[in-house]
């Protein structure tokens, strides 16, 4: 049956090839030829994005009418992109999988969002906005991308404010500014604890704005299942109606995926529940590489685990941490006691003491390491689950004391309260507890500078894509990065392959078209005739407990391996043994989670094939075998600078690696250090 996984290799993982010597990965993928982003122009990264911009060929505005653009994602870089082609004239249809835009998970967001103003007068400046980032990324990103991310960055804040978000200011009126992890300067514009929430309505309205001068047409709660693919080229999706069940083509001149992330490939993450990967994984199948996937972004500022009944983990913003102080007991003895009878001396601040230069805002991969070592050396506080207390004290006392209770309502009250309701207790007065949980991905799809995917005609925004963070996300930076994509980067480049339209229409008749098609129904029925006697949910949560023991915050040669044996067990045993219920003709949450989880566990695999092969711990990606004598993340620079883009082979059949060197010319690669 089309798209029926064959779980059996066709060549041997314990076995090395000649020349794969030293590669743990050798044997369970195929070496690729090397490929190049031909897109980013050389000259001084101060004028490349200009430059670019200049050579992009331009489309008249009698041609836009005639050509159609299919964006998949409602987030900011959708909504946003949405927003901008629409306004230019483009035909634009939009979809969704909830039922209005405004519930993308962009809204989730709550701390702020990054900008080269230098409002504080503190030394900020594009460079050291590009410099932060490459160097937070732990030098695994593109070079050009991150320039440009940070050149544009202004120009989001002036859109923003002229879009009536309203940004938290300060007592002469300016916009005010907050520092976020990894970084000496005030570069984060916020509202409130809201500001995802704020710049996701901005984008929506301007969206529906486009949606009322009939240039944007919307389709919510409709799933995309799969991508059309003609003569090489993303000429439309196959979606699915999550309402009636109706299975529908859409056809247009490009698609842009602005899909999300895959954090829930981990079961428990801070995404909501309908996060997934299947929009990208289905473009992955159709030729799209999929790069860096096991770059995971673990946040440490979650509220913990509380026992296996939980389906997903709440954040509690970044931000807490420039006036919260992270702190465990430094007696194993205490980790029972209240908090606030435990003394000053008795403290360990940790993060603090080992980083006294950056102190509780070293970067999110460095503090979520750090909390884990002290949970494991038994100095975890809050109630053991499965014996283990996994979680550090985020205390307020000081702050308080300081800046007085209203000083800290004004600045965190709604994320205070949402801290209260979740746990029951009251930060104001007990510390809150924290502890890093599965955030964001800064692997997706490859792209080149245009944002391009290695299928002509799909391009890819935001969190979907591999782009701009490297080995390690900055705070502040998502919304940054979505923004970006959706107003600035992509209407500038999109432009550029749209130059050689109006193109020949498709037929819905069309071979490529009837396959896709096919596929998708086939996939349906399978999974509604497969009489099993397993939930969708068990496998899923299943999955994510392999994912998290051998592919999150450390791995291990053997420990991959395993993974992977175990995933290849999982996956073969959920097409044979799991059980949907109800119909394809309706509402059927069962189903779509189904096709979710089925994606999942296939890319759950190939981030272990990606962590074996990256012998080197970078960013939060901590290989065991890889450290220095005090226990820090050691690179290897000089065998995995490179962007690891994976091709999908068929099934059954070995990923092939293609590698994009890194190659800085301004900035020099060196070890990071916070201390």
């Amino acid at each position: 049956m089309t798209d029926m996984p064959d779980t059996t290799l066709t060549s041997d993982p314990s076995h090395d090839e000649p020349g794969d010597h030293g590669d743990d990965a050798a044997g369970y993928y195929t070496p690729g030829e090397p490929i190049a982003d031909t897109k980013a122009p050389g000259g001084p990264i101060d004028e490349r994005w200009q430059t670019r911009k200049f050579e992009a060929r331009l489309v008249n505005p009698s041609n836009r009418r005639k050509l159609d653009v299919i964006i998949v994602g409602t987030g900011l870089a959708g909504g946003a992109a949405a927003a901008t082609l629409g306004e230019a004239g483009y035909n634009v249809k939009s979809f969704c999988y909830q039922d209005s835009p405004r519930r993308a998970h962009s809204i989730a967001a709550q701390g702020g969002i990054n900008a080269a103003k230098n409002y504080k007068e503190d030394g900020d400046s594009v460079h050291r906005l590009f410099y932060d980032t490459v160097k937070g990324g732990d030098y695994r990103s593109r070079e050009s991308n991150v320039y440009r991310l940070a050149e544009v960055s202004t120009n989001i804040i002036d859109q923003c404010v002229a879009q009536g978000v309203p940004f938290a200011r300060e007592y002469g009126g300016l916009l005010d500014n907050r520092s976020f992890g990894g970084v000496q300067v005030s570069r984060t514009f916020y509202a409130r604890g809201q500001t995802g929430q704020q710049l996701l309505i901005g984008a929506y309205q301007a969206m529906e704005r486009q949606v009322a001068a009939g240039t944007v047409e919307q389709f919510t709660r409709h799933e995309m299942l799969e991508v059309i693919v003609v003569d090489g080229k993303a000429r439309g999706i196959i979606a699915r109606d999550l309402v009636t069940g109706e299975i529908e083509t859409h056809l247009a001149d490009v698609v842009v995926l602005a899909s999300g992330g895959y954090g829930n490939v981990f079961f428990l993450s801070t995404n909501a529940m309908g996060s997934n990967v299947t929009a990208a994984w289905r473009a992955h199948r159709k030729g799209a590489y999929m790069a860096n996937p096991c770059y995971t972004q673990i946040h440490p500022t979650c509220i913990p685990v509380t026992g296996t009944h939980q389906s997903k983990l709440t954040l509690m913003s970044e931000s807490l941490r420039n006036d919260g102080r992270i702190w465990v007991p430094k007696s194993k003895a205490d980790c029972e006691k209240d908090p606030r009878d435990i003394p000053e001396e008795d403290r360990d601040y940790y993060l603090e003491r080992i980083y006294p230069s950056f102190g509780n805002l070293v970067p999110r991969d460095i503090a979520s390491r750090a909390a884990k070592n002290v949970c494991d050396e038994g100095r975890g506080v809050g109630p053991a689950v499965e014996g283990v207390r996994r979680g550090v004290y985020l205390d307020f006392a000081s702050a308080i004391e300081r800046l007085g209770r209203d000083g800290i309502e004004e600045k965190y009250d709604n994320l205070f309260d949402m801290y209260a309701r979740i746990t029951g207790e009251n930060p104001y007065e007990t510390p809150m507890r924290i502890y890093p949980a599965v955030h964001y991905v800064m692997g997706g799809l490859w792209v080149d500078y245009d944002l391009q995917s290695s299928i002509k005609g799909l391009f890819v925004t935001g969190e979907a894509n591999f782009s701009d963070h490297g080995a390690n996300r900055l705070g502040a930076s998502a919304l940054m990065q979505g923004l970006a994509d959706g107003y600035f980067v992509l209407p500038h480049t999109i432009r550029d392959y749209l130059a050689d339209g109006p193109f020949e229409k498709v037929a819905e008749d069309h071979p490529a078209v009837v396959e896709a098609r096919k596929s998708v129904q086939d996939r349906v029925d399978h999974f509604l005739t497969t009489k099993g006697t397993r939930s969708v949910d068990s496998y899923h949560r299943e999955l994510g407990n392999i994912m998290w023991e051998y592919c999150g915050m450390e791995r291990s040669e053997d420990g991959l391996k395993k993974a992977i044996d175990l995933i290849r067990t999982l996956k073969d045993d959920f097409w044979r043994n799991v059980k949907v219920l109800g119909t394809a003709e309706s509402l059927n949450q069962s189903l779509e989670r189904a096709g979710r989880v089925a994606d999942f566990i296939e890319l759950g695999e190939l981030m272990c094939i990606d962590a074996l092969n990256r012998r080197e711990s970078c960013g939060g990606h901590f290989r065991a075998e890889s450290q220095t004598e005090d226990g820090e993340a050691l690179r290897h620079d000089d065998q995995f600078a490179y962007v690891a883009a994976w091709e999908f082979a068929g099934d059954g059949e070995p990923p092939v690696l293609h590698k994009e060197d890194l190659v800085y010319t301004a900035i020099e690669m060196k070890q990071r250090s916070y201390k």
